[in-house]
């Protein structure tokens, strides 16, 4: 049973290129399924979360995160009554974008387009994959998915000007998108943000009193836990706090939403999918005590992982392995493989890329081992980190 402000699949804007319908697949599965199938989204496998491979095997990975927000969403949209199709299709390709070294590697890229007017954005270049890198059909480009993953996968985390973005004009900028796209960002912070603790914590460069000190919301489930398991080994006692620290993100951002749909609605207005798009804010949302919650977690990573000293060198190998081959390829277009190389040699015309978007996008591709390797191969052995 889908709420009256859910996504209908019957009502779907459809696909740029018409194809007939699956007689067992409706189009958001099938969005699903293109996805999961789709080569960007086997290579996050090879791309880091927080830690590169060479730490262990047992950290996460982009794809591993993106598997743990799609289990997250599922459960929001149910609870919700929203279409759990189309948010497991958005949930599955909302980082495909992302290039090899994680954040790191996404700035660097950015610092480098800027030099040429230009920036790089994880979520537009995911939108590029989709309709023009992945080449696995013969009726038409890219993957043919529906307007509702495409538009979910630029405006899930923000809201695009049209000024600035004119290239975007139908994905209804004006608008906000849909409850089900609303929620991704919110699920993939509850996830990376409860999965980074683990590995922090695993890693051992986060003690459990640095933990219980520099984020309250652990701490207190963590006294629950010794109380109730006096006995068990410490990190068990961790996983328990931790899993119950997830569900109350999580119960947060449900039993919030609701209260936020229905103030915004009324209990007699008109609860639909266009209220949504014109409500005066997203409707998706934790609590005051659960978003001040998220943001203390937020602080705490920050300060205490993502900016320790010991991931320093490792962002340092991304920043210069990235501005070193985006260089690199900019002045030796043609040592890019043969389909980027032709689109540099035929640079002309409005709508064709320039050069600095092509290397951006042959980079951008890349796995944390195949960047390592290209480097190698064109300019010596990289620093090790």
């Amino acid at each position: 049973m889908l709420a009256p402000f859910a996504v209908r699949v019957e009502d779907s804007r459809g696909r740029r290129y018409l194809e007939p319908d699956h007689p067992y697949r409706n189009p958001f599965v099938r969005d699903r399924d293109r996805v999961i199938h789709a080569r960007a989204f086997r290579r996050l496998e090879n791309k880091t979360q927080v830690f590169t491979r060479r730490h262990s095997d047992h950290f996460r990975t982009r794809l591993t995160h993106t598997l743990e927000v799609t289990q997250i969403s599922r459960t929001v949209a149910q609870a919700l009554g929203l279409n759990a199709d189309l948010v497991e299709a958005l949930a599955l390709v909302h980082d495909i974008g992302h290039p090899p070294f994680g954040h790191a590697g996404e700035r660097a890229l950015d610092i480098a387009m800027q030099a040429h007017g230009l920036s790089f954005d994880h979520n537009l270049h995911a939108l590029r994959i989709v309709q023009d890198f992945e080449q696995r059909y013969a009726a038409f480009p890219g993957l043919n998915l529906t307007f509702e993953v495409r538009e979910g996968i630029i405006k899930h985390s923000r809201n695009y000007s049209a000024a600035a973005h004119p290239e975007l004009a139908e994905y209804l900028l004006d608008l906000h998108p849909p409850l089900e796209a609303q929620l991704i960002d919110l699920t993939d912070e509850i996830s990376y943000s409860t999965a980074d603790l683990d590995d922090g914590f695993e890693s051992h460069l986060l003690t459990l009193d640095q933990i219980r000190e520099g984020a309250p919301v652990f701490d207190r489930y963590f006294c629950e836990v010794e109380q109730q398991y006096p006995d068990v080994d410490k990190r068990l006692k961790f996983n328990e706090a931790l899993k119950c620290v997830l569900n109350r993100l999580v119960t947060d951002l449900i039993e919030n939403t609701r209260t936020n749909i229905a103030e915004a609605f009324g209990s007699g207005a008109i609860t639909s999918l266009d209220a949504v798009r014109r409500s005066a804010k997203r409707l998706v949302g934790f609590s005051p005590a659960g978003e001040a919650d998220r943001r203390t977690l937020k602080r705490f990573l920050y300060a205490n992982l993502y900016n320790s000293a010991t991931l320093e060198p490792e962002k340092e190998l991304a920043t210069h392995v990235v501005s070193q081959l985006f260089a690199h390829f900019l002045a030796h277009p043609d040592a890019m493989p043969r389909n980027h190389a032709a689109k540099a040699a035929a640079m002309s015309g409005e709508s064709a890329d320039p050069l600095p978007r092509i290397v951006c996008d042959y980079l951008a591709g890349m796995t944390d081992g195949y960047i390592l390797q290209t480097f190698a191969k064109h300019l010596g052995q990289p620093p090790v980190a």
